[in-house]
């Protein structure tokens, strides 16, 4: 049976198998000194770490924005996840500044003490990249507005964050409130980096090799580990995970939307000539050019994009939004990094230049990716409002039809 040791360590015991869970604050010095000592004093034959590989290796080499290079990050698709990813790690750096504490210290301390006495350890976190993209998949219209409007508050919030705060999130009844808004306001990011993450931790920790396991974790994660974990050994739940370990493929249905909407603007603005005449059918197609370029221009100029970056957007936004294999963002972000490249300075202070607005202007990478994304945005806005001018057009051409038939 289960026994509480104390608020941030859970004990759990199935027959000759002793699982310890201890539950930390990411920025907490206390964090890094309690876990420090839970395996100096528990001597475990395995320490289970709340990361995975590339996180480990991010902590392990701190230097290793210096290799990253922004135009294949953006060829890749992944130019959102590495904004979420910065604008997360700012808010963390922020918030332990004050301590002299970094984000993931605490893991790093249990690491380097299970290392030190030859203990073993296991990554037992699903891929972050994962994680985003699901949660990002699974989120409606509301929702990403919701989770981009949470990244931008804790981008550029300066709020005080004191240790005693720090440390109030490790208890129950604080961790409590936190997880119920959540649920409240982001369901599906909710079920993704808590519920689907509790039960993947659950499963890599049992797998974990030894009669004593200890696990260390993010204390909000502890009783839907602890519940997943008894869930097991009752054997009413299983270890297999595959069904959340990576991002699913598009739907047929969504597969087809993607070819679906652009196939039916280019019927509508055809339509609009065979059926309007010309006068009609070049008011759609300047409708579209012009709304989509426009836009995707003014996105890029806002995001501080060099001219030509907000000309590549202009020209580039009414082509790129027929097409679901490419955006507008990805080409202008591209530019941008190829006509500004981005130096060593950049890569240096990126944590600390997304905690700002002015440092995003400054920092020649984070304003790479905001050309990227105003761009994109401006692009889908202008979708949307010439989608509008379609309706304005055809209705009035069936108000002249209907008017002929009265006649």
């Amino acid at each position: 049976m289960p026994t509480q040791a104390k608020q941030t360590e859970i004990s759990l015991n199935f027959g000759e198998r002793e699982l310890v869970l201890v539950g930390t604050a990411h920025v907490s010095e206390l964090s890094v000194q309690e876990v420090s000592e839970a395996v100096e004093t528990m001597r475990p034959d395995t320490v289970a770490l709340e990361l995975d590989d590339k996180r480990l290796a991010n902590l392990e080499n701190p230097d290793a924005w210096r290799e990253m290079d922004i135009v294949k990050v953006l060829r890749e698709k992944n130019g959102f996840l590495m904004l979420a990813n910065v604008v997360l790690s700012s808010f963390q750096k922020r918030m332990g500044a004050p301590m002299g504490v970094k984000p993931g210290d605490e893991m790093l301390a249990a690491l380097n003490a299970a290392r030190s006495r030859g203990i073993r350890c296991e990554m037992v976190d699903r891929p972050i990249s994962v994680t985003l993209r699901r949660a990002w998949m699974k989120s409606s219209f509301m929702g990403k507005c919701s989770l981009l409007a949470v990244l931008l508050a804790s981008a550029f919030s300066h709020e005080e964050v004191s240790p005693e705060q720090i440390e109030q999130l490790k208890q129950g009844s604080e961790m409590d409130s936190l997880m119920a808004e959540l649920s409240d306001t982001l369901p599906a990011i909710k079920e993704v980096l808590i519920d689907e993450r509790n039960r993947y931790l659950a499963a890599r920790i049992w797998a974990c090799p030894g009669s004593k396991v200890l696990a260390v974790l993010g204390a909000g994660h502890l009783p839907g580990v602890k519940e997943h974990l008894e869930k097991i050994a009752a054997g009413s739940e299983g270890t297999d995970c595959s069904d959340i370990e990576s991002v699913p493929d598009k739907t047929v249905p969504a597969r087809l939307a993607g070819w679906i909407i652009p196939a039916l603007i280019v019927a509508l603005i055809v339509a609009g000539f065979v059926i309007g005449g010309a006068q009609r059918g070049w008011d759609m197609l300047g409708a579209w050019v012009f709304w989509n370029g426009l836009l995707a221009a003014v996105g890029a100029l806002l995001a501080g994009g060099h001219p030509l970056a907000v000309l590549v957007s202009f020209a580039g936004a009414p082509f790129t939004s027929l097409c679901p294999f490419i955006g507008i963002g990805v080409v202008s972000g591209i530019t941008q990094a190829i006509v500004c490249k981005p130096k060593v300075a950049d890569m240096e202070t990126l944590q600390e230049d997304a905690a700002s607005l002015r440092g995003f202007y400054r920092n020649r990478i984070l304003r790479t990716l905001l050309v990227f994304f105003l761009s994109s945005l401006g692009s889908s806005v202008g979708t949307f409002v010439a989608g509008a001018r379609f309706v304005t057009v055809i209705a009035s051409f069936f108000d002249k039809v209907v008017a002929l038939f009265r006649r």
